[in-house]
């Protein structure tokens, strides 16, 4: 028995139990919540819930994500589907030594270190919401990611380009020239919609939910290939939601491309690299980094600088207008 108030209050019942134990730990529980001036509740105590899967919590997680786009949330499961051998164990039982060994399976299966980072980042965000402190997805001691040189990028020639274009389907030929006079990435020319372009001053828009640096920009393109980009609708069927260039992703231009470069004999090369070699252009005609990294959307400048920027096999430009 308990009471709220002094002598004068009525008493109340705290409870009967089958043990010492039992009764002392709804004893103590009552006095912490009078000291925090509230009154214990009289019913029976919750017994607290066992903490869920990191399946379970997976899929709570991604339920809760209505703000990632149907790629990302693609990704996100193929992450969380690496992570196999812990899906089963409860959230509260994963330790970093857990996530490592993880880590250490992944790269002795060659998987890539950017791959593996994608799955310990996926992991991090489940546990965060399943409420796991510390979160053994973010121990940076013992949690590390195996070193991988990146291989070094050789842009396409011009005489790549034009050999790969030759080969394509009619439906990529454009895609490609496109990327390589602006830069764009692949991503982006593929969310492109007709709400998008500015058709009175020949450019159009990458918006800042499709933009990787989250700012939108205008993208110039040359005269010859925005009539063709035009073309490839009806003026009077361009709603403001379709896509400009349909039937195309990125993965049907990147495998299209890889295909195109073997039949070709070229060195095989994809969409981003084509972004590569129009940066390389741009620094080698002079045009100040500042309004390089505005054009294609790169936020940090030295980023651009030290990573964008190559020594092409030539320094030709396409003939567009031959080309389209």
């Amino acid at each position: 028995m308990f009471r709220v108030g002094g002598r004068e209050s009525m008493p109340r019942y705290g409870g009967a139990f089958s043990t010492m134990r039992a009764a002392k730990i709804r004893r103590d529980w009552i006095a912490g919540e009078l000291a925090a001036r509230r009154v214990p509740a009289t019913g029976p105590l919750e017994e607290p819930k066992a903490a869920p899967t990191l399946e379970q919590a997976y899929e709570e997680w991604r339920a809760s994500r209505v703000d990632v786009s149907e790629a990302t949330a693609v990704y996100q499961r193929s992450a969380i589907r690496r992570a196999a051998p812990l899906l089963a164990r409860r959230v509260d039982t994963i330790s970093a030594s857990d996530i490592a060994g993880l880590v250490g399976d992944l790269a002795a299966k060659a998987k890539s270190r950017e791959t593996i980072r994608k799955t310990v980042t996926v992991l991090a965000m489940v546990l965060d919401h399943a409420g796991v402190s510390p979160n053994p997805a973010r121990d940076r001691v013992r949690v590390r990611l195996p070193r991988e040189d990146r291989p070094e990028i050789q842009p396409p020639s011009a005489e790549h380009v034009e050999a790969v274009h030759r080969l394509l389907a009619p439906a990529y030929r454009l895609p490609l020239l496109v990327l390589d006079a602006t830069g764009m990435r692949v991503g982006e020319l593929e969310a492109l919609t007709w709400g998008d372009v500015d058709e009175f001053r020949g450019r159009w828009r990458v918006s800042r939910t499709v933009a990787k640096t989250g700012r939108a920009r205008w993208v110039n393109v040359p005269p010859v290939l925005f009539a063709a980009v035009l073309d490839l609708c009806p003026r009077d069927d361009r709603n403001p939601d379709r896509r400009v260039f349909e039937g195309v992703t990125a993965d049907r231009l990147r495998t299209a491309i890889s295909r195109a470069c073997t039949a070709a004999g070229a060195p095989v090369f994809s969409p981003h690299d084509l972004r590569h070699r129009r940066i390389s252009l741009l620094h080698l005609t002079g045009v100040p980094w500042a309004t390089i990294g505005q054009n294609v959307g790169q936020r940090n400048l030295a980023v651009t600088a030290n990573t964008y920027t190559h020594v092409l096999a030539d320094e030709r430009e396409l003939d567009y207008e031959v080309l389209v």
